[in-house]
């Protein structure tokens, strides 16, 4: 998101400079040296509505590295392992009945071809499942799934929210029994590359490791501390989760001070695996069982080729769970124990390399109403703008909403209120947009 605003802003003469506090661009799409191999910290892929980088792809001629690949989706239950992610699957499943296939089947239909979700913006995703679907469905497929990935807050999330995950990846089919989803051929990072390269080109800085800790507001211009510097700026964009902004920005007004510290965050601890055979044949297993503590598992080398079989376990916890500050050898235990009830073949020879990555703020949490709730991207701290993951809302976190994002956030600072942005997903920004500036 930063990255693609900096792109924006110097493409229109502005002087830009970014400041990243991590070693490596990127957030939570960079990659790391995973025993050889070259891969994201945390796992990504593309869906067919995508179509922000799908254009990013093109202006930087890249368009060929995006492979399309048919993938498979399991539902682990109970100790046993079912297929799913297509109407067979659902018919076939034996815990529930045919009138709840059928309600959960017709609620998935309608909001893949649902356009406007404001009504669903106040509506409980609890209440929501379970008028539509009926307990049993929700104790099923939804209740340990939104437990593992929100805890305490399963009950405060929005229907919206959960209805555009539903309809994204619904969207992404070959056909009505196919899914088909996108991978980068060497990753994200070549994105990451062509993207930092152009800002270079264009006169951009970028220092890494370089933390902001403060950011106040001078007579005529913002000042920033970085490190044991400080620096001014005329504007400044701020892509960092909001809840660091409370303490780092003393200056902003009452009001919205107050709405920032309202917001909620749900953390992660990734485990991901470097293993010498397949778990299963799924890219992504949904899990409802009493013994695993995951929502699910991500088996990315299911969908891009790799030499090794490579696996995310991503554990959702918020920061004051016990178990966040727990050891990496924990984690590793654990996942190596769920390995083995989900593939018995499972061996702990298997495993060829490991590595466990930390995001404090990684999934806002978004209750019903959270429209209102977003704090102005124009904060009241003159020239001061602020946005981050809570505002792709009703949208998940996405590459393709980050470029969406950045431009949008470019455009505001350039003084261009109105986006210029195509397609299904115009009236979600503008909407965001309006809301934030209410």
């Amino acid at each position: 998101m930063g990255l693609t605003a900096a792109h924006e802003l110097l493409r229109k003469g502005f002087d830009v400079t970014i400041f990243e506090k991590d070693d490596r661009v990127g957030g939570m799409s960079a990659s790391f040296d995973f025993d050889g191999l070259k891969i994201e910290r945390y796992y990504h892929f593309f869906c067919k509505p995508d179509a922000p980088v799908f254009e990013m792809l093109a202006e930087f001629g890249l368009s060929g590295r995006l492979k399309w690949v048919e993938t498979k989706m399991g539902f682990f239950y109970r100790g046993e392992l079912f297929k799913w992610g297509n109407p067979i699957a659902l018919l076939l499943f034996p815990h529930l009945g045919f009138l709840s296939k059928i309600r959960f089947g017709l609620q998935v239909f309608l909001s893949i071809r649902r356009k406007n979700w404001d009504k669903l913006d106040r509506v409980s995703a609890l209440r929501w499942i379970k008028d539509f679907t009926g307990e049993k469905t929700y104790e099923v497929l939804w209740e340990s799934l939104l437990d593992l990935k929100f805890h305490r807050y399963k009950d405060r999330l929005s229907a919206a929210w959960v209805g555009r995950r539903l309809k994204r990846v619904g969207l992404s089919r070959k056909n009505i029994l196919t899914e088909e989803l996108a991978y980068l051929e060497g990753g994200v990072e070549v994105l990451l590359d062509a993207l930092t390269a152009r800002i270079k080109e264009l006169g951009g800085r970028i220092f890494l490791n370089a933390e902001v800790t403060r950011i106040s507001r001078g007579k005529e211009t913002l000042s920033l501390a970085v490190d044991d510097r400080e620096l001014s700026f005329d504007k400044v964009l701020s892509t960092m989760p909001l809840p660091y902004i409370p303490r780092m920005v003393p200056g902003l007004p009452g009001g919205v001070l107050e709405k920032y510290k309202q917001l909620e965050n749900i953390g992660v601890v990734c485990v991901i695996l470097k293993l010498t055979g397949s778990l299963t044949e799924n890219f992504w297993l949904n899990i409802s069982d009493p013994e695993i503590a995951l929502p699910g598992i991500i088996e990315f080398s299911n969908i891009r080729p790799l030499p090794d079989k490579v696996v995310y376990f991503p554990f959702y916890l918020p920061r004051d769970h016990g178990n966040f500050s727990k050891s990496d050898d924990y984690f590793l235990a654990e996942v190596k124990a769920y390995c083995k009830k989900i593939n018995p073949n499972f061996e702990e020879n298997w495993v060829l390399a490991a590595g466990v990555h930390r995001y404090e703020y990684a999934q806002p949490v978004c209750p019903p109403g959270f429209l209102g709730m977003l704090p102005p991207i124009e904060t009241g701290l003159e020239g001061f703008y602020a946005v981050d993951t809570s505002y792709y809302y009703p949208e998940d976190r996405s590459i393709s909403e980050s470029i969406l994002m950045g431009k949008g956030a470019a455009n505001l600072l350039l003084g261009d209120k109105k986006l210029q942005q195509e397609g299904q997903k115009k009236y979600v920004t503008l909407m965001r947009l309006k809301t934030a500036k209410r």
